[in-house]
């Protein structure tokens, strides 16, 4: 099952270039579109809760802060975060454990069904990919 017709190909766009807390701005704004878009109250939709979370993370960690979260629904909900570094992001091969650090993009490969990362003009974009089918069927959260 994919996004419905109303749903499939809308994009929405938040800025966050300067701004204070923008993980958790990045998850409040991801929370809408799953609600408007028919894909909340699955475990899916939490774990791409903490999928946003993750790549905001990195992007204000490491990529010299986040500059934007694109969202865009269709046959998979597919999020970027892009940010002002052109360095690539490299998942090591496990996460020590333990030891604080090194696990963002862990959880990133196994909570997405695809993801990866481009250059930019002026930076680059870390995405990842759930695929629709995901986010409208599983067991209700409870939360």
């Amino acid at each position: 099952m994919s996004a419905g017709p109303s749903v499939k190909g809308q994009r929405r766009r938040l800025a966050l270039a300067g701004v204070a807390g923008a993980v958790s701005k990045g998850r409040d704004f991801t929370r809408r579109a799953l609600s408007d878009w028919g894909w909340a109250g699955t475990e899916t939709s939490e774990d791409t809760l903490l999928l946003v979370s993750e790549l905001l993370t990195n992007a204000s960690l490491h990529g010299g802060g986040c500059r934007e979260l694109v969202l865009t629904a269709g046959d998979s909900l597919h999020i970027e975060v892009r940010d002002g570094t052109t360095t690539l992001p490299t998942r090591r091969q496990a996460p020590r454990h333990g030891i604080p650090g090194g696990h963002g993009l862990y959880v990133v490969d196994r909570l997405a069904d695809r993801w990866g990362a481009q250059l930019l003009e002026h930076g680059k974009a870390v995405w990842a990919e759930i695929d629709a089918s995901r986010l409208v069927s599983g067991k209700t959260s409870e939360h």
